[in-house]
């Protein structure tokens, strides 16, 4: 349970920084170890968040189950039937996040509706005990976490209402749940926390772990692939249709959506970008000082601490040396200006020095003049003198200003105006004919965005607004900006068909497939059962393979010590290899392949130990490592007795009610 947790918080990332790393993967791996306590040290303050798919109100009816009735009670606490629904809802669309095609049939067959209720129980049993046991989470101290979440920041880093909202907005929570989920947190940290941080293990025991990571394993796996026996014929009718009832969850269609859009940009807007002849001019007059004369100099300058020391300077450079010798000669160094204004250097240094350096002429060196900072000499490297310009000559200037201005103002507004007037009830079609835009209809599309039954990918132009595009209703309107940000997409959901199992008309040959693939699987079952008891009954693997009629393959010797596996780093230990390292030595053991692919036959021969030295650093990283999985155990154990202490009762009916609400079936 902490795993799980803590893991919603923060999945850690492997990185393969030296052998002690990939000691302590390889531990996680080997050991079934949980998430770590560092994880859970480094986001501890934001452990309320593991909760969001499960904080939800409790009101409101459902379906054919009252709002008001409970799935489970902990203590005297109630978890209504809505509030469940509402959680594995939340829990489907975080599963969406990671594979947009996920369905709630799927989610439900993975016994996702258990560990959502038992994550629900464990959550409402931390508050209950901590709140009975006189554990605090007032609301000052809620506000001081809210302040301190990254999101919630305006630009000069301190908390921002509006920034708030919009962390809010962006991940579809309200302020109620944020709190509740804090405190959720603050509870944790006050009542499990203290039990988990800091647990020790004996020193044998790190020896132990430490020494098994000396672990050589040497053995064979055989593989058999299920299509070797899948059937080359097809099922009667009657096998099909049996075969098609029970394995209706690996039919079920994702959720596909007909979308209708148009595209405008500035074009809509036509002449209003146009400027007048009254806006240029009066673009010209409140801007003034841009079309006045001007001059830009640039400079080599230096300054000197006295007077005396700068006109030695300056009188040396007007003599023939140049300026950097005879800086360097009174150890200075010169510095350059370039394209300066006046304003410049008076802002910089002083109006004596500005009237000195725009005084001299170009090449010339200046009269020394005097700042804050010293005595100022420069040299004029480069005069540009631009005269006034006329309002005929900036005419062409302000326009192109003015047309940009009024074009980005004016395609903004009418985004405004159009999303207001859909939010009144104006139709898509309506603006479509005003605005004299071309109204596109997609095909059925995927949250995945493909083409529903072809490998074609959805319209690349719905592409920023295609996750949204499937939280609204059907008929509902929306626009929304593409990446370019001058072109807006208006569009609407035209029709949803919703994710349920095809019928077996419209699947037929997929089913067939489907069956030979597992009718295929099963007999790969069948074999390496046989195989099994052949290796069982004195024979070596590779005479029991070769003992089947289908021509498997002989089996592949495999020969790898934990530290080598360890050196995959991120790489993931095939799961044969991970079963090898699980057996006692002399044992032989089957193993399912992924995807009704087949099956494998481990045989392990034997097992060797390398020698662990006294001081060998392996002893420290393990005594850390399970040191760290022993918390998350003692915290497992926490919520546990939690629980007890307070009894928990579930409503057997209320859960399969919620269960069959959510397939979409009547009660």
């Amino acid at each position: 349970m902490i795993g799980r947790l803590l893991s919603e918080v923060a999945r850690p990332k492997v990185h393969e920084k030296a052998r002690s790393q990939a000691m302590l993967t390889f531990f996680r791996n080997f050991f079934k170890t949980k998430i770590g306590l560092a994880i859970a040290l480094a986001f501890l303050a934001l452990i309320g968040f593991a909760f969001a798919s499960m904080d939800v109100s409790n009101t409101g009816a459902f379906g054919g189950v009252a709002g008001g009735d409970s799935v489970a009670v902990v203590g005297d606490a109630k978890i209504g039937t809505a509030e469940l629904n509402q959680a594995v809802n939340d829990a489907l669309a975080q599963a969406r996040q990671e594979n947009p095609e996920a369905t709630m049939q799927t989610l439900l067959a993975e016994g996702g509706l258990d560990r959502v209720l038992d994550d629900l129980i464990t959550r409402y049993a931390l508050i209950d005990w901590g709140e009975s046991n006189g554990l605090r989470a007032g609301t000052n101290l809620v506000n001081s976490e809210i302040r301190q979440i990254p999101a919630a920041r305006g630009p000069n880093g301190e908390f921002d209402t509006d920034a708030y909202n919009a962390f809010l907005r962006t991940n579809s929570l309200t302020d109620s749940q944020i709190r509740q989920q804090i405190r959720t947190s603050l509870y944790f940290q006050q009542s499990i926390f203290p039990a988990i941080y800091g647990a020790q293990i004996p020193e044998s025991i790190a020896r132990t772990y430490a020494r098994s990571f000396k672990e050589r394993r040497r053995g064979a796996i055989a593989t058999i692939p299920a299509s070797l026996f899948a059937p080359d014929g097809d099922p009667t009718d009657a096998q099909l249709s049996e075969f098609y009832t029970e394995n209706r969850t690996r039919f079920v269609r994702p959720e596909r959506r007909v979308i209708r859009y148009a595209t405008f940009d500035s074009a809509a807007l036509g002449d209003s970008v146009e400027p007048t002849d009254a806006e240029v001019a009066a673009f010209f007059r409140e801007n003034a000082e841009d079309f006045a004369a001007r001059e830009a100099r640039s400079f080599t300058q230096l300054i000197v601490p006295t007077r005396e020391g700068a006109e030695t300077i300056a009188s040396r450079v007007r003599a023939g040396e140049s300026f950097a010798q005879a800086a360097a000669s009174a150890g200075l160094r010169t510095t350059e200006l370039d394209d300066q204004e006046r304003s410049d250097i008076l802002s910089a240094a002083s109006a004596g020095v500005a009237d000195a350096y725009f005084s001299a002429a170009q090449g010339e060196v200046t009269t020394p003049a005097r700042s804050s900072l010293g005595w100022h000499i420069a040299r004029v490297r480069a005069v540009d003198a631009q005269p006034a310009q006329s309002l005929a000559q900036a005419r062409a200037g302000i326009e192109e200003t003015l047309r940009e201005t009024k074009r980005q103002r004016g395609i903004a507004e009418l985004a405004v105006s159009i999303e207001d007037r859909l939010a009144d009830g104006a139709s898509l079609t309506s603006i479509v004919e005003e605005l004299d835009l071309e109204l596109q209809t997609s095909p059925a599309i995927t949250a995945a965005g493909r083409v529903y039954g072809t490998s074609n990918e959805a319209p690349a132009i719905l592409g920023s607004v295609l996750d949204y595009a499937f939280q609204i209703d059907e008929g509902d309107s929306e626009i929304g900006a593409l990446p370019d940000q001058q072109t807006f997409l208006i569009y609407e959901v035209a029709d949803i068909a919703p994710s349920a199992v095809a019928p077996l008309a419209q699947i037929r040959d997929e089913v067939i497939a489907e069956w030979r693939r597992v009718r295929g699987d099963q007999a790969a079952e069948a074999a390496a059962n046989r195989i099994l008891k052949r290796v069982e009954g004195g024979q070596d693997l590779a005479a029991a393979v070769a003992a089947e009629e289908a021509a498997i393959r002989p089996p592949q010797p495999v020969n790898y010590s934990r530290e080598e596996l360890a050196r995959l780093g991120s790489t993931r230990v095939p799961a044969p290899i991970a079963l090898l390292f699980g057996m006692a030595e002399g044992s032989v053991k089957k193993l399912e392949g992924t995807g009704d692919q087949g099956w494998f036959v481990v045989d392990l021969e034997d097992i060797t130990l390398e020698d662990l030295e006294e001081n060998d650093p392996l002893i420290a990283q393990a005594r850390t490592q399970v040191g760290q999985s022993w918390g998350n155990e003692y915290a497992e154990q926490m919520l546990a007795a939690m629980r007890a202490e307070l009894g928990v009762e579930r409503n057997a009916e209320a859960i399969v009610a919620v269960r069959r609400q959510l397939l979409g079936e009547s009660n």
